[in-house]
């Protein structure tokens, strides 16, 4: 999407591009159970561990660096599972998510922008899930029968 702008200094015209941002969603399951953090900042809820892509960093990077963030813990098994790019899945901007699963072992603490972390089983989740949370998790447990 092009913008045009116009330079405080000369009065030329600028073409500025609105681009999406790229971002990262993990589903780390502990056992049977998967790993959520409640954000502490808006939109409040229940999330998925993640976040934005770094300059310079791989969709893979930016998947381990945020578990280990929100939640401190290390995964592994990370495997991409989809990629979600409705412009109105984030009410901020728009947002594209490359979503992972991983498996982690160990007691997850929450760090970050996470307020609390908790692990809840697929047939229990919050009601308050953040931006599309809830499809990804419909998707995953459609693909897991």
């Amino acid at each position: 999407m092009q913008d045009c702008l116009v330079c405080p200094k000369c009065g030329s015209v600028v073409v500025g591009y609105r681009n999406p941002f790229p971002t990262v969603d993990i589903i780390i399951r502990i056992g049977a159970s998967i790993v959520l953090i409640a954000r502490r900042n808006p939109p409040y809820g229940w999330a998925l561990p993640g976040g934005f892509v770094d300059y310079g960093e791989t969709l893979e990077e930016a998947a381990v660096r945020e578990a280990r963030e929100e939640t401190g813990l290390e995964i592994e098994n990370l495997r991409q599972f989809r990629a979600y790019s409705d412009p109105q899945r984030d009410p901020r901007q728009h947002n594209i998510s490359v979503v992972f699963t991983a498996e982690a072992h160990g007691v997850p603490r929450a760090g970050d922008d996470a307020e609390h972390v908790q692990l809840f089983p697929l047939d229990t989740l919050p009601s308050l899930l953040c931006f599309d949370h809830a499809l990804i998790l419909s998707d995953y447990s459609a693909g897991k029968k």
